[in-house]
């Protein structure tokens, strides 16, 4: 007497349901890692954002008082007046290690608009903000993100 071996075709209505789910189990093994793959990257540009527009945003309140800074130091009476040469200096120091730039860093540029009012005094301090991918990708587009704030004070 001779045995045949017969391949069976498994009918999963009655397969038991542990050697289903083992089947189950095995073609879903590396989904969630190819999903985490697919995935990461947009979480680290969205993360990155996120942290680089802070330090934007930071740096423009940086800005912002070191303006203020020139602009109350330049309205002062005192005899002879505070020169424009004294208010950027004054507003340099203020920035000095107070911007957080990611890349290389800016020099904060000071000028001074002309006012209708000669008891008015402006002062305008500008920056470059030039971070690893904010500021990069809006300079490769010709457009650097460039911080401003004016301050204006009425002399004393």
């Amino acid at each position: 007497m001779t045995h045949t071996l017969v391949d069976v075709p498994v009918d999963s209505e009655k397969c038991p349901s542990s050697t289903r789910n083992k089947r189950l189990q095995f073609g879903q093994q590396g989904t969630a890692t190819v999903e985490f793959g697919l995935l990461l990257p947009v979480l680290l540009l969205i993360v990155s954002g996120i942290i680089e527009f802070g330090f934007a945003l930071y740096d423009k309140a940086v800005i912002t008082n070191a303006s203020r800074e020139g602009a109350r130091a330049g309205i002062v009476l005192r005899v002879p007046a505070v020169t424009p040469a004294e208010i950027t200096t004054r507003v340099t120091q203020y920035t000095g290690t107070a911007l957080l730039g990611l890349g290389a860093p800016s020099l904060v540029t000071v000028d001074f608009p002309a006012q209708s009012n000669p008891a008015h005094l402006a002062v305008r301090v500008s920056y470059t903000f030039k971070g690893l991918a904010l500021g990069n990708l809006l300079s490769a587009i010709n457009t650097p993100l460039v911080l401003t704030s004016t301050t204006v004070m009425v002399r004393e």
